[in-house]
Order: structure tokens, then C-alpha cells, then sequence
């Protein structure tokens, strides 16, 4: 059901993207990128929420083997989602950034702190994949990942903090996009949240028989 819903979405999305939502009348049609641009970066940063909090409630079910299983699962799963969604951010953020500033890149605050959310995720995977005992993966994991999660709020902040080219579509003084973008936005961003879920879910189950094909593996 969910997955029949997250279809019917973006199929909707995409309508109100390239159809319902008005040009913008500098850049063109390229801003469309803007409607997935920005809830690819949402995605990120709620799946290395996720991260976070998975990590911490895997540390605080010391005694409680299953549970903890559980967390770890939802962490690992919700940290390579994240990682497959900032790695979109910044391909869109420089495919956008051609057009509107004539560079695939520079190293502005907010490009930057992104940059570093992206590798300090995947060095988390890597510290995963490195490991082969799994207390100890997961008890590193855990601990690497409410670490690694400082950087979101910075990401998030860094273009309020610092001087800086990339633009601020919410204020809160006022909002800097046309009632139609917002609107289309809202539907973006909502239909992103659950194709991660989705993706989740499907993650998590995967981890899941895993876990029992290697049950029945040592029961042999």
C-alpha cells in the first residue's frame, strides 16, 4: 500500500513539476531542479536523523540483544539511504549551480558543510564494511553516528551563519518562491518523505531475512 501510494505521488509530482508549476523567469525551465533538489536534501538530512537516533537507542538497550539488533538495522539501512540521497543533492546542487552562477562548483558554506555531511556518511559505511565482528561494528557505528549528525544542523545553518551566494527560500520574514512553487514544493517534499520510507522498509526487510538465512546457516 505504501508503495502504491508513493507512485500515485510522484506521478503527481512530476505533473506539478513540469506542467502546473510556473517558469521561472530567469533561469528557465532548469529551475525545475529545485523541486527535487531541495527534498533530495530534506531526505538526507531526516535519514541521518534516523542515524542518529537509531544509534542512540542501540546504545541504551545494553542488555537487550534483539533490540538492539533492531536499531543497528534501522541505522546501517537509514545511513546508506542518506548517503544515495546526498549524493543527488549535490549532482542537482551542480547541475543548478551551472546555470545560475556559470560554475559546477564552489566552495561556498553551504556547498561545503554538504560536502562534508556527504564523506563523513560514507566514511560511516566504510567503517561498517571494515569491521567484521558485529558488537564492535555496531557499538563504533553507533557512536560514529551521533557524532557525524553535528554537521546536519551546520548544513542547515551555514547559510545564516556565513556569507554566502547559495539562495534562502525560507525566511522568517518571508517566503522568496511564488504561492504555485510552494505549493508544488509541498507535494515534492512529501512525496520524497515517502519514497524514503519506502525504501526503508524494503531496506530493513532485507537485513531481516539476511539475518535469518544466517541463523539457519549456523543451525546446520
Amino acid at each position: 500500500m505504501l508503495g502504491g501510494i508513493t507512485f500515485l505521488l510522484m506521478i503527481v509530482s512530476l505533473y506539478l513539476v513540469f506542467v502546473y508549476a510556473p517558469t521561472e523567469e530567469l533561469m528557465g525551465n532548469v529551475q525545475r531542479i529545485f523541486y527535487f533538489h531541495v527534498p533530495l536534501a530534506w531526505v538526507a538530512f531526516l535519514a541521518f536523523f534516523v542515524v542518529f537516533l537509531g544509534s542512540i537507542f542501540y546504545l541504551l538497550k545494553k542488555e537487550q540483544r534483539e533490540e538492539q539488533f533492531k536499531w543497528d538495522i534501522l541505522a546501517s539501512s537509514s545511513a546508506e539511504i542518506g548517503v544515495v540521497f546526498s549524493t543527488l543533492v549535490l549532482i542537482t546542487g551542480s547541475i543548478w549551480g551551472k546555470v545560475a552562477w556559470n560554475t559546477w562548483w564552489t566552495w561556498d558554506p553551504r556547498l561545503t558543510t554538504t560536502l562534508v555531511l556527504w564523506l563523513l556518511y560514507v566514511a560511516y559505511l566504510i567503517l561498517r564494511s571494515y569491521i567484521p565482528e558485529y558488537s564492535n561494528r555496531a557499538r563504533f557505528a553507533a557512536v560514529y553516528g551521533i557524532i557525524a549528525f553535528i554537521d546536519v544542523p551546520i548544513v542547515w545553518v551555514s547559510i545564516r551563519w556565513w556569507r554566502t551566494i547559495h539562495p534562502v527560500v525560507f525566511s522568517a520574514k518571508k517566503m522568496t518562491i511564488e504561492p504555485e512553487m510552494f505549493y508544488v514544493l509541498i507535494v515534492c517534499l512529501l512525496t520524497f518523505t515517502l519514497i524514503y520510507f519506502y525504501l526503508l522498509k524494503e531496506r530493513i526487510n532485507i537485513e531481516k531475512m539476511r539475518n535469518e538465512l544466517m541463523k539457519l546457516k549456523e543451525g546446520k
